[in-house]
């Protein structure tokens, strides 16, 4: 752009004074849009950059409602044709626990619907609170069937109420845990304990216990869960997932664990195992992604505005030579050239700041999806990405600023 301005003037009027000042002028003009629209860019993209690295430490810090290490969640490949009906398929679940209660180091196992982070993957269910008119549609929660040994191998705490216990078997009063979640959607004034649930066969359980929200399903939201006694579970199928407590790493069990299982029952084998904790780290790994690249850009913006600062600011001070000179010969000093340098500076990055900022609220809407506990016009992150900004200015700066307070008037007025 300012190869252009230079271009269109006339060479002939060109070498006339006022001629010459106007075109430096329009150079002037040209290089501070560049740069401020540089600084609005590394705005934008500074504050995108800040605002993911805050949800991503929000998100590798949220609490899951259990403790996640020595956590190994495993799946048992089944031959159904084997074990067609419940039964057999109840007898040979039965089978896996026990050999996997006997592999050293394992502290407690527990089967459970679904993988991690599987969503409304595994299985949710309409429910409604007794002798209440059912609402259109009735509401979906998470459905968990669990062994009485779950919240042992979670090691959840029960807020209210009690866990399960062997006695809640078949022939007992059905009976179901409710998370918080479920608890405040059902109750919204509390008092849980003893109510009752309706499920979608009509049938009632009541509720006995009280857990914290779990983030077991998604990372991003502790769904509505309900519990159910695996000895009562009439569903048309049984959880084979299993969750197991280990003692050391959850890694060095599953050679023990594939000849535990392979063993416990023709037809069955280690289908995969993880540690809870590589389950996690994939749940992390996009949010990680996308703040990685936009940090690195945004380090390249800010790059490309100190530079282009620099330049700018380089430039003033060769052009307006002659006028600093004059100015310390009439006794301005070294530290009012300076202010006049940095005044100059701060005015290309207020406004390409302010620009910057307008821009990354303009793209909240977008930005909000990748967001996780945070909000896109969080003042703390939009306030350092300033401070950031400010000093990036001052960094770009220093030499010319430099160069001007140095300026030998003598030298200057011989030359012209």
């Amino acid at each position: 752009a300012p190869a252009l301005v230079t271009a269109r003037a006339d060479p002939i009027v060109a070498l006339g004074t006022g001629a010459r000042h106007t075109l430096r002028r329009r150079s002037r003009i040209v290089a501070r849009t560049l740069v401020g629209t540089q600084v609005a860019l590394a705005t934008t993209i500074l504050a995108a950059a800040g605002l993911l690295a805050e949800s991503l430490l929000r998100m590798e810090s949220v609490d899951l409602g259990f403790e996640d290490s020595h956590l190994l969640i495993a799946e048992p490949a089944l031959r159904y044709d084997m074990y067609p009906d419940l039964p057999q398929q109840r007898a040979v679940l039965d089978r896996m626990m026990s050999a996997v209660h006997a592999m050293p180091g394992v502290q407690a196992v527990s089967p459970v619907v679904a993988v991690p982070f599987s969503g409304a993957g595994g299985w949710d269910g309409p429910f409604t609170i007794e002798h209440q008119a059912p609402a259109q549609p009735k509401p979906m929660i998470n459905i968990e069937i669990v062994a009485p040994e779950y919240f042992t191998v979670m090691q959840m705490r029960t807020e209210e109420g009690r866990p399960f216990t062997p006695e809640d078997r078949v022939g007992a009063p059905p009976v179901v845990i409710l998370n918080q979640s479920a608890a405040r959607m059902m109750w919204p004034g509390g008092d849980v304990l003893g109510k009752r649930v309706v499920t979608g066969d009509d049938e009632t359980a009541t509720v006995i216990g009280v857990v914290p929200d779990a983030r077991y399903r998604a990372l991003r939201e502790a769904r509505p869960s309900i519990y159910f006694p695996l000895a009562q579970s009439t569903f048309p199928f049984l959880p084979m997932t299993l969750a197991i407590r280990t003692h050391g790493p959850p890694a060095a069990a599953i050679p023990a664990l594939r000849r535990a299982l392979s063993e416990s029952a023709p037809g069955v084998a280690l289908e995969s195992a993880d540690s809870f904790e590589t389950l996690l780290g994939g749940q992390l790994a996009l949010p990680r992604l996308n703040a990685l690249l936009l940090v690195v850009f945004a380090g390249a913006a800010l790059l490309m505005a100190i530079v282009g600062l620099h330049g700018v600011v380089s430039a003033m001070v060769r052009q307006r030579r002659r006028e600093l000179g004059i100015r310390l010969a009439l006794g301005a000093t070294a530290a009012t050239l300076r202010t006049l340098v940095l005044r100059e500076v701060f005015a290309v990055v207020s406004v390409g700041t302010l620009a910057g900022l307008a821009g990354s609220l303009a793209l909240s809407r977008s930005l909000r999806a990748l967001l996780f506990e945070a909000s896109p016009s969080d003042p703390a992150v939009l306030s350092g990405i300033m401070g950031v900004l400010l000093l990036a200015a001052l960094a770009g700066a220093f030499v010319p600023a430099r160069r001007a307070a140095l300026t030998d008037p003598a030298g200057v007025l011989r030359m012209d």
